[in-house]
């Protein structure tokens, strides 16, 4: 976390009611937990919430993309935006995707770091300059269109915007790391 306190706390537990206990129960397990703290930070603008879910559910769960992959370019964005909650949320994602934790300690040096195969190196490519440029270059677009159809390309560009923008909020907001996450690597 960037700031020593968050800006927008997240919502104390008591205060959920009608409309935020349906969003918790479908973010937690039937809600039997709390919600992560990016959940229950935006459940403090409830309508945001509920339409921002649809979205990030698509991009999290029902994009074409293989989980690794995706994990592959959440990561690069979560380090590219220096945020440290988005980074160890999706850490342990990630392993489950199958990223080794040799891969993920070499998500920070970037698609030129040696050891990456040809796609990660495209994927940590893309993500890199739809981050400095909001634009993916001929070269890399063309290279990844070899091995992806249309949908995937346009899920790998809506990733990299969806968490992008996440990030953006999360360091903004000061969502602070939930209890069982590390934030950033040194």
């Amino acid at each position: 976390m960037r700031l020593d306190r968050p800006r927008i706390p997240p919502l104390a537990a008591e205060a959920w009611d009608g409309e935020l206990d349906k969003i918790r129960e479908g973010a937690t397990e039937g809600g039997r937990q709390p919600p992560a703290n990016v959940i229950a930070t935006l459940a403090q603008h409830p309508k945001l919430l509920k339409r921002w879910m649809v979205f990030a559910n698509h991009v999290l769960a029902k994009s074409s993309l293989p989980m690794r992959e995706k994990e592959l370019l959440i990561l690069r964005v979560g380090w590219l935006c220096r945020a440290g909650y988005e980074w160890g949320q999706h850490v342990r994602i990630g392993r489950r995707a199958g990223l080794t934790d040799e891969e993920i300690g070499r998500i920070p040096k970037g698609p030129d770091a040696p050891g990456w195969s040809e796609l990660d190196r495209l994927l940590l490519r893309a993500a890199d300059e739809l981050h400095t440029d909001a634009f993916v270059s001929d070269a890399t677009w063309s290279a990844l269109a070899e091995r992806y159809d249309t949908r995937q390309l346009m899920d790998l560009v809506f990733t990299v915007g969806q968490y992008h923008l996440v990030s953006m909020a999360l360091n903004s907001f000061g969502v602070p790391l939930d209890a069982d996450i590390e934030g950033l690597p040194e």
